[in-house]
């Protein structure tokens, strides 16, 4: 599971700049947990404008949230991070965060795994309750059409109902009213009587 997570926040990394939605999450997750890049800060060397052998300001070294404010409310050196990735951790723990923010959301987790079952719970109970309604909606509508499709012609039988009492001249030539045992017959005498009577119309 690390893994996949770490491959995935370090290809996030190679499109910092570029992804402005997962730069802000980033941002906010290294801040908030007081973390550095995935696994840790060398992960930042994937993107190429933290190279080591690039020549721009940000060459070797890290994005200014990873830097540890020694005061709240300071004004932010956005250069902080600089040349730090070719250094040791030891040389950098007051300067930047070193711990990976895989391991600190991960202990943040388990420190916290009432409040983390809360918001799993409050996310999926929806979207169970969602599919459970859907469900119970679609066996109501079956049932309803099972029963307005269904037509027992052995009450209308009983009830002295007449297959000949109902008009079919809007038909065309076939009778298609369902009935025990199959479709009523069209024989071929009454089909050369209705051509009989259209050719003298």
């Amino acid at each position: 599971m690390n893994e996949v997570l770490h491959s995935n926040i370090q290809e996030g990394i190679r499109h910092y700049y570029d992804d402005l939605d997962f730069k802000n999450i980033l941002d906010f997750v290294q801040q908030k947990f007081s973390c550095c890049g995935g696994d840790e800060y060398r992960d930042w060397g994937v993107n190429q404008y933290h190279w080591c052998n690039s020549s721009g300001p940000l060459a070797c070294g890290v994005p200014h949230t990873c830097c540890i404010r020694k005061a709240p409310g300071e004004v932010v050196n956005t250069l902080c991070g600089y040349r730090t990735l070719e250094k040791e951790r030891l040389e950098l723990l007051g300067t930047i965060h070193v711990r990976g923010c895989i391991h600190a959301v991960g202990l943040w987790l388990k420190d916290n795994f009432e409040a983390t079952l809360g918001i799993v719970c409050s996310l999926l109970l929806p979207q169970v309750v969602g599919l459970v309604m859907a469900w119970l909606y679609w066996q109501k509508l079956n049932d309803i059409y099972s029963k307005l499709d269904t037509v027992d012609f052995r009450i209308l039988e009983l009830r002295d109902f007449s297959f000949g009492a109902v008009d079919l001249s809007g038909a065309g030539w076939c009778w298609c009213l369902p009935r025990e045992g199959g479709y009523i017959p069209v024989s071929p005498r009454e089909e050369e009587e209705e051509e009989q009577e259209e050719g003298n119309g």
